[in-house]
């Protein structure tokens, strides 16, 4: 897989952050396109900018959604 498309920002413990990374998993691996994960609490300008919205997507470097995942805004995104 290339450079990732898709970043996932989040933290452990947080479930809405474990359905966001379920989708985008999902959704990823369906169209073949990579994807990390970052956590607010390992980087202090992510904790500063996101900690409100979390889980927040960004796709090719842009925000895309935050609080939940769109699945179907999300395929669409990366069509």
């Amino acid at each position: 897989m290339s450079d990732p498309r898709v970043t996932l920002i989040g933290k452990p413990g947080c479930h809405l952050c474990d359905e966001a990374r379920e989708i985008v998993a999902r959704v990823t691996r369906e169209l073949g396109v990579a994807w990390e994960e970052r956590s607010i609490l390992e980087d202090a300008q992510l904790y500063e900018r996101y900690w409100e919205q979390i889980p927040v997507t960004l796709v090719d470097g842009r925000p895309h959604d935050f609080w939940r995942v769109s699945e179907q805004r999300l395929r669409a995104a990366l069509a």
